[in-house]
């Protein structure tokens, strides 16, 4: 299961500060703090104001202080395509997101095919929002596949985000999202891969609570047919559990 880092993300204050004066010893801590993951999120919402052009500073600095690999998080298509000019290893970069609207679909496709990416696919348009149940869900996923495989998109090159709901907001939600997984994994041939932003699951749950959410849901997304998780890196009880079951070893031979 490939791991990315959720934790540089400018809904936190203080992230966002920091991404806004450019501070490079509170992003170098967050790289560290994310070091066991397989690549860092770097959500930058829209980017706009002191936002603006983020990427051409804060991927250099991921690539010098980290092995991680990068993944591009942004509704801000011209930033996105721009951060390719300051990263040095484009292979397999994530680009997050797309979803069933034209003409950005099309533009995301364009830019997998030229630098070798990965792009998450959300199960959703601007038309239907967030379709109720699975059915709805996949219906989205099948037009979305057939658009990218227009392009000529590799199939293995699309993660479809079945969108987790909030139990907070929805509980049978919860259920719709890993349905939505399970039937993705069995309906596409050649196949595809599936992500989750893990952490909506607990959004609005009491603090305590949150981890343990996560982590049971983690467990049963992983059953259902989970290829890549967006967590918190801080988690190591989440990391420890998810090396565990995509290693397939005994709990005592997992290094934490």
């Amino acid at each position: 299961m490939i791991l990315i880092g959720e934790n540089l993300h400018v809904i936190s204050k203080n992230v966002r500060e920091a991404l806004q004066n450019r501070d490079e010893i509170f992003v170098k801590n967050l790289l560290n703090l994310q070091k066991k993951m397989d690549y860092a999120d770097l959500n930058i919402g829209p980017a706009r104001g002191d936002l603006e052009g983020i990427f051409s500073w804060l991927c250099p600095l991921v690539e010098e202080n980290s092995s991680l690999k990068i993944s591009l998080d942004t509704t801000n298509f011209e930033e996105m395509k721009n951060a390719f000019s300051f990263i040095k290893n484009k292979e397999n970069i994530f680009l997050n997101s797309t979803s069933n609207d034209m003409p950005q679909l099309d533009l995301m496709c364009g830019l997998v095919l030229e630098h070798d990416c990965r792009l998450v696919a959300l199960t959703m348009s601007k038309e239907t929002g967030i379709p109720k149940t699975s059915d709805g869900r996949l219906e989205i996923a099948f037009d979305i596949y057939e658009k990218c495989m227009e392009n000529g998109m590799a199939s293995d090159k699309i993660y479809f985000d079945p969108l987790v709901i909030p139990l907070t907001a929805d509980q049978s939600q919860g259920l719709e999202a890993l349905n939505t997984l399970k039937m993705i994994k069995e309906s596409f041939d050649p196949p595809v891969k599936t992500v989750i932003g893990l952490s909506n699951i607990s959004n609005g749950a009491p603090a305590e609570l949150r981890p343990l959410i996560n982590r049971v849901f983690a467990v049963l997304a992983y059953g259902a047919g989970l290829d890549a998780v967006i967590m918190d890196a801080a988690d190591d009880e989440l990391y420890r559990i998810l090396k565990m079951l995509s290693s397939k070893k005994a709990e005592k031979d997992v290094d934490n």
